[in-house]
C-alpha cells in the first residue's frame, strides 16, 4: 500500500484517548483521511485537541459514537478501507442495556465488525488489545508456563481471584479485554466477513509522552514506584502477578505497529506488542540509579517462579522494528509527568 494513498479513508474509534490521538496524528502526517469517533462532540477540549493536529484541516472528520450505543459507528466507518478499534469501556454505565463493561466491550466489537461488513469497503479491522488477556499463568493458577507468547490466554475462572484482590476495576478490565479480543479474532474466521482481515495487537503497558493535557493512566502506572499514587502501584503489582514481569511498549511504537499492520499487504491474527519484558526490580533499579532525587519503592522477589521468557517474535518476524527500549520509555514517562507537574 502506498503511504497516504489518495482518497484512502481510515477510521479510529476512541480518537480522543491516549493511543487514539497519537495514532491520528501519525495517520494525518502520512496523508490519510481520518474518521475519528468521540463519545461527545460537545467536549471542546477533546475536539479542540484533535482539530489542532497538523494536517487536520480537510483530512480529519469527527463523529460522535459511544461503545454503549454501538449502532453509532456506521457513519464513521462508511467508506473507510481500514478501521482501528481503539475505544474500550473503562467504567460501567449503570442503567445501560449491558450488565457490565465486559458485555459492553464484546457487543461493541461485534457491532463495529458488522459496521465494517455493511460498509463493504473495509479491508482490515485492527483491534487494540491488552496484555492483560495474555497471562502465562496456568489454568488452575498453580504457577506460570515457561514462556509468554500469542498462545497464552488469561484464565477467566476463580483460580485467579487472589490476583484481583476484590478490585472490581482490575477484574472487569481483564475480563472485558480478554473476552472482546477472543470475539474479534473469531470474526476474522466468519464467512460473512467478505474477505476482511482481522488483526489484534495485544499491547503491553504503554508509556511515553502524550498529546493529552494530563499524564495518561498507563503512564502513571509506569512510574508508580516513584509517585505517591497507591492506586497506580496496585495496578503495577497486579500486572506483575498476572504476567510474571511487566511488558512495556512506547506509545510511539504502539502507533507505528498499528500503521505497520495497516500498510502490510496481508496480515491477520494475534500479535503481542511490547519491546521489553522486565521485572519490578529492574524498573526500581533504573529509577534509583538515574533519578536519586526520588524515594523509590523497594522491590523484593516473593519466591514465586518468575523466569518466564518473552517468546513472542511474530510482529518482528513480519518486519516491524521497535525504536524505544525500556530505558527510553521510562525516561519519557518521567519527562511527561514533570511537564504535567505530577512529580
Amino acid at each position: 500500500m502506498v503511504m497516504g494513498e489518495e482518497g484512502c479513508k481510515v477510521c479510529v474509534t476512541g480518537g480522543s484517548g491516549y493511543i487514539g490521538s497519537w495514532l491520528i496524528k501519525k495517520l494525518l502526517a502520512k496523508g490519510y483521511t481520518v474518521h475519528a469517533t468521540l463519545r461527545d462532540l460537545k467536549n471542546e477540549s477533546k475536539v479542540g485537541l484533535l482539530k489542532s493536529l497538523p494536517q487536520s484541516e480537510g483530512k480529519l472528520v469527527l463523529f460522535e459514537a459511544d461503545i454503549y450505543n454501538p449502532n453509532d459507528f456506521d457513519l464513521a466507518i462508511e467508506g473507510c478501507k481500514f478501521v482501528f478499534h481503539v475505544a474500550t469501556p473503562m467504567i460501567h454505565e449503570p442503567g445501560s442495556q449491558y450488565k457490565d463493561t465486559s458485555e459492553a466491550a464484546v457487543a461493541g466489537t461485534k457491532s463495529i465488525f458488522l459496521s465494517c461488513v455493511r460498509a463493504g469497503t473495509v479491508k482490515r479491522l485492527i483491534y487494540t488489545a491488552s496484555v492483560v488477556s495474555a497471562s502465562p499463568l496456568k489454568e488452575d493458577g498453580s504457577g506460570f508456563k515457561d514462556a509468554m507468547d500469542e498462545n497464552c490466554w488469561t484464565p477467566l475462572n476463580d483460580s485467579l481471584a487472589y490476583i484481583y484482590r476484590d478490585d472490581p476495576f482490575l477484574k472487569g478490565y481483564t475480563y472485558s479485554k480478554t473476552l472482546s479480543e477472543r470475539h474479534v479474532l473469531s470474526y476474522g474466521n466468519e464467512e460473512n466477513g467478505g474477505g476482511m482481515e482481522v488483526v489484534t495487537l495485544t499491547c503491553g503497558l504503554v508509556g511515553g509522552d502524550t498529546l493529552l493535557s494530563s499524564t495518561p493512566a498507563s503512564g502513571v502506572v509506569c512510574i508508580a514506584q516513584i509517585m505517591q499514587n497507591e492506586r497506580a502501584y496496585i495496578s503495577l503489582k497486579f500486572l506483575k502477578e498476572l504476567l510474571g514481569k511487566i511488558p512495556l511498549v512506547h506509545v510511539d511504537d504502539v502507533c507505528e505497529a498499528h500503521i505497520f499492520c495497516m500498510e502490510s499487504t496481508s496480515i491477520s491474527g494475534r500479535f503481542l506488542c511490547a519491546s521489553s519484558y522486565i521485572s519490578l526490580e529492574e524498573m526500581a533499579n533504573h529509577y534509583a540509579l538515574h533519578y536519586p532525587e526520588f524515594n523509590v519503592k523497594q522491590e523484593y522477589e516473593d519466591g514465586l517462579k518468575k523466569d518466564i521468557k518473552w517468546a513472542s517474535t511474530k510482529l518482528c518476524d513480519k518486519g516491524f522494528v521497535y525504536k524505544y527500549d525500556a530505558k527510553m520509555l521510562l525516561d519519557d514517562c518521567i519527562k511527561c509527568a514533570r511537564r504535567m507537574g505530577d512529580i
